[in-house]
């Protein structure tokens, strides 16, 4: 799938969150950091997200996802950034600082360097969040250079999230 065509898929995946999110009357808010902003900006895409979008941030540091949204630093030592752990803690903890029902978490290394042999590059912990529920998570592994790995990411959080919606 070229780029323009991965694109449009995502925008349709993104209206597709935002459909069911207002037919929920729910909110979402993001805390993303291998995709750098990526889930955010295809979002806010969509004309009239403001209705169901709160906002997000990017957490590309340890030091950041700890102070931001409070993973702790015995999760972080214990089992690294990139982890179902990390995910699930960032889920969490970007709801506790937003006004919204529903979170999402994106970590991974979407390389070219950075992976090892147990944490390859392309891969990529997302997590989903819905208040009154346990996180759900979902360990990716993505193929192609970087942009492949976070568009693919950006993707697979979108699609996370309308499975929850259902």
């Amino acid at each position: 799938m070229g780029s323009a065509a991965a694109d449009d898929n995502l925008a349709a995946l993104a209206r597709e969150v935002g459909e069911r999110l207002r037919c929920h009357d729910l909110h979402l808010t993001t805390a993303e950091s291998c995709t750098g902003g990526w889930v955010a900006k295809v979002i806010t895409d969509v004309p009239g997200s403001s209705q169901w979008f709160e906002g997000g941030v990017i957490v590309y540091s340890n030091a950041a996802k700890m102070e931001l949204l409070g993973v702790s630093k015995s999760t972080l030592d214990a089992h690294g950034a990139v982890s179902q752990e990390v995910a699930a803690e960032m889920a969490r903890g970007i709801i506790a600082r937003a006004a919204a029902e529903v979170g999402l978490a994106v970590t991974g290394i979407a390389g070219p360097d950075g992976g090892t042999s147990a944490k390859p590059v392309g891969l990529v912990w997302l997590a989903w969040y819905r208040i009154g529920s346990a996180p759900v998570t979902y360990e990716g592994h993505f193929q192609g250079g970087r942009e492949c790995v976070r568009r693919q990411a950006v993707a697979a959080a979108l699609q996370g999230l309308i499975r929850l919606l259902r």
